[in-house]
């Protein structure tokens, strides 16, 4: 099974197998992990202030494959675009995923274009999609 995660933050091993709805075990999935560049607000977003939230997606994709390697789980990651439906389409086009895992902070604590909507991602893309909380 090939599973696309995005996410914000870091994840484990751990957090992935507890967002899965399924008997999927992730050490016998292929993961590719999304880290999009979300500001963290909706100014920065319109002022064009990217960099931070660059540079932030980069390194949450770079813990998060390298925590998942550590833990068996076989991972490839990459950094996506702010809009998180572009960052999964985006995705999609080189990674043929049979399942879609959306890791998003509470309702408070969300960043700028993070409010998603399980059921409306899995319409969108026609693929099952899991969520939880960071």
């Amino acid at each position: 099974m090939k599973v696309l995660v995005l996410t914000s933050e870091p994840i484990t091993a751990d957090q992935l197998r507890g967002a899965l709805r399924t008997d999927v075990d992730p050490s016998d999935a292929e993961v590719m992990v999304v880290a999009p560049a979300y500001a963290e607000s909706g100014l920065k977003f319109w002022m064009s202030d990217a960099d931070d939230a660059i540079a932030k997606a980069e390194q949450v994709r770079r813990d998060s494959v390298q925590e998942l390697d550590k833990a068996g789980v076989p991972a490839t990651g990459d950094t996506g675009e702010s809009d998180p439906h572009t960052a999964i389409e985006d995705a999609l086009k080189t990674f043929e995923a049979d399942r879609i895992v959306v890791f998003t902070h509470t309702r408070e604590d969300q960043r700028h274009r993070e409010d998603l909507d399980r059921d409306e991602l899995a319409e969108r893309f026609g693929i099952p999609v899991d969520q939880a909380v960071v």
